[in-house]
């Protein structure tokens, strides 16, 4: 399915612990995601975002945990810019309001995870294979990608 990438995307990180896997999701300003991969839960936060982004462009709004150069500098060879909050040890740098509100728009994102566990029901503990575990969260997403999204 090709999508016509907005220039808005927020990233959200789903851990499930049971499970030992992350879900890392892009969505964009209303709640549709827009990409997505699963990683074992001992991969770094921002190894997966390059393979995310790699086909949109515009901005990306990203919590702390992806500050880095390294990932500035291929995101920015893609033509994606990366807004993230500063850490409290960091200066602060200079930032857009339209930046700082679409940051604040961290809810979107917690409402997205809520929804995920609790209706899709996508963390599970007890799957017998990596196919059911796989097929539980394919299921999940599609279920999600179905629901009326609130208009944020």
């Amino acid at each position: 399915m090709k999508v016509d990438p907005p220039s808005n995307i927020f990233l959200i990180k789903f851990r499930g612990d049971s499970s030992g896997f992350k879900l890392h999701l892009l969505i964009n300003h209303v709640g549709e995601i827009i990409s997505l991969n699963i990683t074992p839960g001992n991969t770094n936060d921002r190894t997966p975002i390059p393979e995310l982004c790699k086909n949109l462009y515009g901005k990306l709004y990203a919590d702390k945990g992806y500050i880095g150069k390294k990932l500035n500098e291929k995101l920015a060879a893609h033509d994606v810019d990366l807004v993230t909050t500063v850490r409290k040890n960091m200066k602060a740098k200079a930032m857009s309001v339209f930046d700082r509100a679409m940051l604040s728009k961290r809810y979107i994102i917690e409402t997205i995870n809520d929804q995920l566990k609790n209706i899709s029901q996508i963390e599970y503990s007890r799957h017998r294979s990596e196919a059911g575990f796989m097929l539980n969260v394919i299921s999940g997403i599609v279920a999600y990608c179905f629901l009326k999204k609130a208009t944020y």
